[in-house]
């Protein structure tokens, strides 16, 4: 851990950051700023479950990119959480009609995978593992923020009898951001017609480290390798449509799988449905990353329609970013560290955030066109881009985070 001198305290509850959300962008903000030195409070109430290796895994997985597995590596989490379970993925394929498919591989940009699968709960564990070395990070988890106020030069937090004081307040606290709020910060965005259900599966037999993506007329249908023999799917439809398969029995779900899904699924691999639960898909941005003492990162920041899995990795590029401006920086209780914070965190990550939104959002605007003329030129698309092998370098080198567009 790297010392910090010249810091001055003046009482136990005084911090440079309190950081509102211990979950995985939160965790890992807190690891980069810890090791750095600084004194943080971090403020969970819902702390995660225990890893139990026998355990089915959780329905809520994310694909992380290669890049967001280098920042968790250097943060000391990522030893942690490839401990528990992660699965590698070397491929991506996206296809509406089978003569239109469009595929993606690692050695096409030579790289050993694509990223991995991995459970979300893993990942704030293997952060938290990370933390416990730490003497310089306080944690309150027994008890949830009944008043904050946020000005200039300072937050203050009430957590059950605690008192907190930190300079910066950072929000981790998710689409429904507290921090946000309070720090009087508006946002804008919509939720979209479609929403998403995520199934587990165990397969009869183990699958190939290949995820795919089909478009139908009522919305995608998506694989995600899990390890050992259990997968993901996704099913994207209409709320009602979601909701009448919510209520069905695991074997009823099976037959309408069976009946939505492409013969991808279902190839010489049978498989038995555990568990799903469905979710609504919104896009929201924040006005402003950074106001006063308060500081947004992750899904408090912005939220993503998650075709391309995108969210978190998003998250994980803010705390990169975040940490960058303070190395940059000898004193975050400066004036120069409250300007690097607008021009190197809030200007980049707002500029990048909004290109990638604006991406999925033109993809799911093509792709949930039933038009006639809009399915062959989108089919058209994606044979144009199979056959162009720069372009697909470029669009899943950028998509990965290994490479900005050019």
């Amino acid at each position: 851990m790297s010392n910090n001198t010249g810091r001055m305290y003046a009482g136990a509850n005084m911090y440079d950051f309190c950081i509102n959300g211990g979950g995985m962008v939160g965790a890992a903000t807190a690891l980069g700023l810890a090791k750095k030195g600084y004194r943080i409070a971090i403020i969970e109430p819902n702390m995660p479950l225990p890893f139990e290796r026998e355990s089915k895994p959780d329905i809520r997985v994310s694909a992380i990119s290669q890049t967001s597995v280098n920042l968790l590596d250097t943060l000391g989490a990522w030893r942690h959480i490839a401990s528990m379970r992660v699965k590698p993925y070397t491929g991506l394929s996206v296809w509406e009609n089978t003569d239109s498919r469009t595929d993606f591989t690692a050695k096409s940009i030579d790289m050993p995978q694509l990223g991995y699968f991995v459970e979300n709960r893993l990942i704030q564990l293997g952060c938290h593992q990370a933390l416990a070395q730490y003497d310089n990070v306080v944690w309150f988890t027994q008890d949830k923020v009944t008043t904050m106020s946020i000005g200039p030069s300072g937050a203050t937090v009430k957590v059950g009898n605690h008192a907190i004081e930190a300079r910066w307040i950072i929000g981790a606290d998710g689409a429904n951001s507290q921090v946000r709020n309070v720090a009087h910060i508006g946002q804008t965005g919509w939720q979209y017609q479609q929403q998403a259900m995520g199934i587990l599966v165990e397969m009869a037999h183990k699958t190939d480290p290949i995820t795919w993506q089909q478009f139908t007329p009522s919305g995608p249908r998506a694989f995600l390798p899990l390890f050992g023999r259990y997968a993901s799917l996704v099913w994207y439809d209409d709320e009602i449509v979601l909701k009448s398969l919510k209520k069905l029995s695991s074997t009823q779900l099976k037959a309408k799988i069976l009946s939505a899904f492409p013969a991808e699924l279902q190839t010489n691999n049978d498989f038995e449905v555990l568990d799903w639960a469905s979710f609504p898909l919104t896009r929201a941005h924040a006005n402003k990353y950074v106001s006063q003492s308060a500081i947004l990162i992750g899904d408090a920041a912005h939220t993503i329609n998650p075709l391309a899995g995108q969210g978190v990795n998003l998250g994980f590029k803010d705390v990169g970013a975040l940490l960058d401006c303070v190395e940059r920086c000898s004193d975050v209780r400066s004036v120069e560290f409250s300007k690097r914070l607008l021009s190197d965190y809030e200007a980049v990550r707002r500029k990048d955030n909004l290109l990638m939104m604006s991406a999925m959002d033109g993809f799911y605007a093509l792709f949930s066109n039933a038009n006639t003329f809009v399915s062959i030129a989108r089919n058209k698309l994606l044979e144009l881009v199979q056959g162009l092998k720069p372009l697909k370098k470029q669009v899943l080198a950028y998509a990965i985070g290994v490479q900005k567009w050019k």
